[in-house]
């Protein structure tokens, strides 16, 4: 009998970040403990990858649930392998706000800060 071990990552927030999910949590009005912010690596941007975070109600039956900064993180296993060790921060200037995405994995990336290079 041999058992598949489903892959790992490791994929953290920020206390601000983390902070900043839980508000948009509080105002989609889901269940704390079911839901959760799904993280993932999509085709396309202008460098070939974008970042995609989305609230979720509960994760789906093949993902992977990390729990990171108080904030349940959904990731399935594609976006997984791009995701590995990166760490996802909230920035707020006077010109912009948002979320910030420092991934060991990228390569290069482009000016609106959600595409990248592998």
């Amino acid at each position: 009998m041999s058992t598949t071990q489903k892959p790992t990552v490791q994929l953290s927030l920020t206390e601000r970040a983390g902070d900043e999910v839980k508000k948009f949590l509080a105002e989609e009005k889901v269940a704390p403990e079911a839901a959760g912010l799904r993280v993932a690596v999509l085709p396309g941007g202008c460098s070939g990858f974008r970042y995609s975070l989305n609230i979720e109600e509960h994760p789906a039956s093949d993902d992977m649930v990390i729990e990171s900064a108080g904030v349940r993180l959904f990731v399935d296993e594609f976006s997984a392998q791009y995701l590995n060790g990166t760490t996802i921060d909230y920035k707020s200037n006077f010109q912009e706000s948002g979320f910030a995405f420092e991934n060991p994995n990228a390569s290069g990336g482009c000016g609106c800060g959600s595409s990248f290079t592998v």
